[in-house]
């Protein structure tokens, strides 16, 4: 009798820009092989180094609005005159496979993602101080005083909203940071309707 594949599990992972949410999930993804990442479209152009299907979908305006109209994204936005967007068909049918699914979105998707996959694992990811977040902004050498204190301003809207999420983890010190997200994913593996599935006939030996 062939066994049936267990359920993935989707965590939508958020946090204001500066956080450390991208180098994190990195991690996450190089610590654990069942771990992978939902790949957005994206109707921006492309930029010198990316490749199509790696680190988005790229296509038209036209495109992206026909798979509006057809209900293909679990959330979307228009972000700056461009839109983003996950599939929904792409998501159900990795997590059939038995692949857990991580989404980096900003509070605004992720609350579409609940709405529509109330089932899914949200965490939000802060810095340990408004100073600090300040000075990983600057810290990158990258951006003007003006967009600095826009990000701050977003960062402040953003935080908000994280107390509608399942979990919070402060990224004071990365290692621990790591280890908190690597912990929540484990715990879930761990739960009863998942164990009971996976151990079936085990529990059903010492049962008797």
């Amino acid at each position: 009798m062939k066994q049936a594949v267990e359920q993935g599990t989707l965590y939508v992972i958020s946090a204001p820009s500066g956080a450390g949410k991208t180098s994190l999930v990195a991690a996450m993804l190089r610590n654990d092989e069942k771990l992978g990442v939902s790949v957005s479209h994206t109707t921006r152009p492309m930029r010198d180094g990316e490749v199509d299907g790696v680190n988005y979908h790229f296509v038209s305006r036209d495109a992206f609005e026909l798979m509006i109209s057809r209900g293909d994204f679990l959330e979307h936005a228009d972000v700056f005159g461009n839109y983003y967007g996950t599939s929904h068909i792409w998501v159900r049918e990795t997590l059939a496979r038995g692949q857990d699914v991580i989404l980096e979105i900003d509070w605004q998707g992720a609350e579409q993602v609940r709405r529509l996959m109330p089932e899914c694992v949200s965490i939000f990811i802060v810095p340990p101080s408004a100073e600090a977040l300040r000075g990983r902004l600057t810290g990158r050498g990258t951006d003007a005083p003006e967009v600095v204190e826009r990000r701050l301003k977003e960062a402040a809207e953003e935080c908000r909203h994280a107390l509608a999420f399942d979990y919070l983890v402060v990224n004071d010190q990365f290692e621990v940071a790591l280890a908190d997200l690597l912990a929540i994913v484990r715990s879930q593996r761990l739960r009863m309707a998942v164990q009971q599935d996976r151990h079936r006939a085990l529990l059903t030996g010492l049962s008797q």
